[in-house]
């Protein structure tokens, strides 16, 4: 996704306020709130959490072909596209005129179905670029080519967006960000183990096919490949870690744009800024400074013919999707099989869906609002919204770690949240986006082109803090924290995430804890960085922000020792955020649901589970998963979410009632001793 300033958590929903009763509730959506046939009643809530609740579920949904890894979530999604699939024949059927939007939407779509139009074209729809490339002689030529690639939506080297100033959230700014490494992350290029060395010589394969495969001769090939391992290594070389990107004062480096010209000079950024229509800006934010200095040095002992080289594969290998099936299937076998371990592509509906869904997501998302979401929906999250921020607010004032001080401040900020539920106020206008019959790749990049001149337009203009970083048919949720908003698209507002049929404590265990999850993200190692205003300030008084620091490393060595695959162990550092919010979210939604237990009479039972089981059952169900060994290796060394067993098993080991809820005691493997366990929210 082309986000920035985000912490996504890879599940949401909402919850129904509906009282318990004293049996399973019928559903008419066909999804039970609790389902025994999804558990493995043989193992024992002590001695694993994860698989005593999915334990069924991952043993009735393996993985198909398609996938490299499949979840609840990941089936909800499934369920989705089905819907999305629907809404687009439907407007098949009909007849739209030509530069409408839905008119567009068919188009589009139908292009990314037709194979036969692509393997005609093979290459051509990128032979007029790729000759662009080839007649580059100069510094200034190259430094134009790269600003083009840019404005296509293409970041060879590095990336270029505009967002939100961190320190003046108020106004957006021009910001560059480390990028042009194919395989994105520095460490396949850096580490020499055999897993890694075996992914770094596909993706040479990959790369001297991608030439091959546009008529070059097998020594151009091998040269072309050559280049861009040069090139892309020396990046991976000056690049910041993951854990590196993480640290907001670290990677805020604002300063004059004639300033900055002068301490890189690997491109005339003159020329670049001029064809990006950016010269007149007077600041930068080069995010991680260093690293342009580091490829300045770089670009010293590069020649253009290797720049060249590079350019040519960042577009080839940026267009293979959208080409003939040759094109595709090569992207396919690294990024899919290689990389992730998936063993087949997608059906083409689905890769053609996506590609819809990416050039025209609010258009889409519209026509998805006006047939599956009801209004009422986004009222009843609204007060769910509510009693979380209460029960947060709650939290807060009784740290005992916390100042008064810094509690005032805490207080400001969760009560000036940013919500956001189901759909836009406005909608985006993409009447001046072209999509027509040409080919495939030319829509794929008129597109790209249409999004960069809508976000360069915003560059020094006030941040528009009604505008969504996701489209309603997105199954996902995130916080902001420059805007300060948490934001709940509508798709990912249906089971398993919010079951309208379902007893509260299921629900407040599920959607509870993912809205809780979002609010505490403003509250993380990260999100605590900024301010009510969404200002990247210090608020805290050194004795709390080192307290915080106390807590959150205990919390760091716990996901370190968890050994994820043979010898590889998680990265505690680099998923704290979700950590610290997977915690957070379960504190806060469970002491939201008390709250509306209080003055009534107890839950009965349901299904033999008390209202409390039921809590943590809702939780852990959205979470199991059957993962690829390859994608579990990957996952860990990129992605900030710890592994679906261990957002159950690690976070509820530090959750007092969690023990209570189903009598967990010492000696049992779920058990941690109460002098170990961290609660930071």
């Amino acid at each position: 996704m082309k986000k920035v300033n985000l912490f996504p958590l890879l599940a949401a929903g909402m919850v129904s306020m509906a009282g318990c009763g004293g049996s399973t509730p019928t559903t008419t959506t066909g999804k039970k709130p609790i389902d025994i046939a999804n558990m493995d009643t043989t193992v024992t809530p002590g001695t694993d959490f994860y698989q005593y609740v999915c334990g069924g579920w991952i043993a009735n949904n393996p993985l198909k072909p398609e996938f490299a890894r499949y979840g609840s979530f990941d089936q909800l999604r499934e369920e989705n596209q089905e819907k999305l699939r629907i809404l687009i024949d439907e407007l098949a059927a009909q007849t739209h005129p030509v530069g409408n939007v839905a008119q567009k939407i068919e188009v589009l779509y139908e292009m990314g179905l037709d194979s036969v139009k692509r393997n005609d074209e093979g290459f051509d729809p990128v032979k007029d670029q790729l000759a662009a490339i080839n007649k580059i002689a100069t510094k200034a030529e190259l430094s134009k080519m790269v600003a083009t690639l840019h404005k296509e939506g293409i970041f060879p080297f590095f990336a270029l967006f505009v967002s939100a100033d961190q320190k003046n959230s108020m106004m957006n700014i021009v910001q560059l960000s480390q990028a042009g490494m194919g395989m994105r992350d520095r460490d396949y290029y850096l580490l020499q183990d055999e897993g890694t060395t075996r992914i770094r010589e596909a993706y040479k394969n990959y790369i001297r096919q991608l030439f091959t495969l546009t008529g070059n001769s097998p020594e151009q090939a091998e040269a072309a490949m050559e280049a861009v391992m040069k090139i892309e290594t020396g990046i991976a070389e000056v690049a910041f870690s993951r854990v590196e990107l993480r640290d907001s004062q670290r990677n805020y480096n604002k300063m004059p744009l004639g300033e900055f010209k002068a301490q890189s000079e690997f491109l005339d950024w003159n020329i670049y800024f001029e064809t990006l229509g950016l010269d007149s800006i007077p600041e930068i934010n080069p995010r991680q400074l260093p690293v342009y200095e580091g490829m300045h040095n770089l670009m010293k002992h590069v020649s253009i013919d290797e720049q060249k080289y590079y350019l040519t594969y960042n577009l080839l290998s940026a267009a293979a999707p959208y080409l003939s099936d040759r094109f595709e299937e090569a992207n396919f076998e690294f990024y899919g099989r290689v990389m992730s371990g998936k063993e087949e592509q997608q059906p083409r509906w689905k890769r053609s869906l996506e590609t819809v869904n990416s050039a025209l997501p609010e258009a889409v998302g519209q026509l998805y609002v006006e047939k599956y979401f009801p209004a009422s929906s986004k009222m009843r999250m609204q007060e769910l919204v509510a009693n979380l921020q209460e029960a947060l607010s709650e939290r807060i004032n009784t740290l005992e770690w916390m100042s008064d001080e810094t509690k005032v401040k805490a207080q400001e900020k969760l009560s000036t949240f940013i919500v956001k539920i189901g759909y836009p106020d406005n909608w985006r206008d993409y009447s001046g986006l072209e999509i027509k019959n040409d080919s495939y790749w030319a829509n794929v990049r008129r597109s790209g082109i249409f999004d960069m001149d809508y976000m360069l337009s915003q560059a020094g203009q006030p941040v528009d803090r009604s505008k969504w970083r996701m489209s309603p048919q997105t199954v996902n949720a995130y916080y902001n924290p420059t805007t300060n908003e948490i934001c709940f698209p509508a798709a990912i507002l249906q089971p398993p995430f919010f079951n309208p049929e379902a007893d509260d404590a299921v629900n407040y265990g599920a959607i509870g804890v993912v809205i809780g999850h979002e609010m505490t993200h403003g509250f993380d190692d990260q999100g605590r960085n900024y301010d009510k205003d969404g200002n990247l300030t210090d608020w805290w008084t050194a004795e709390d922000a080192a307290r915080f620091t106390e807590r959150a490393d205990i919390l760091v060595k716990q996901y370190d020792d968890i050994v994820v695959i043979d010898t590889v162990h998680a990265n505690g550092r680099l998923t704290l955020g979700e950590n610290i919010a997977d915690q957070g979210g379960l504190l806060v939604a469970y002491q939201a649901y008390m709250n509306t237990l209080k003055g009534k009479e107890k839950p009965a039972p349901i299904d033999g589970f008390t209202a409390e089981q039921r809590f943590y059952l809702g939780y852990a169900a959205l979470w199991g998963q059957n993962v690829r060994p390859e994608e579990i290796l990957r996952l860990t060394k990129i992605d900030p979410h710890s592994l679906g067993k261990w957002r159950v098993n690690a976070a509820v080991r530090n959750i007092d009632t969690f023990y209570e809820a189903f009598g967990i005691t010492e000696g049992e493997p779920m058990f941690m001793p109460v002098e170990d366990r961290v609660t930071i929210w």
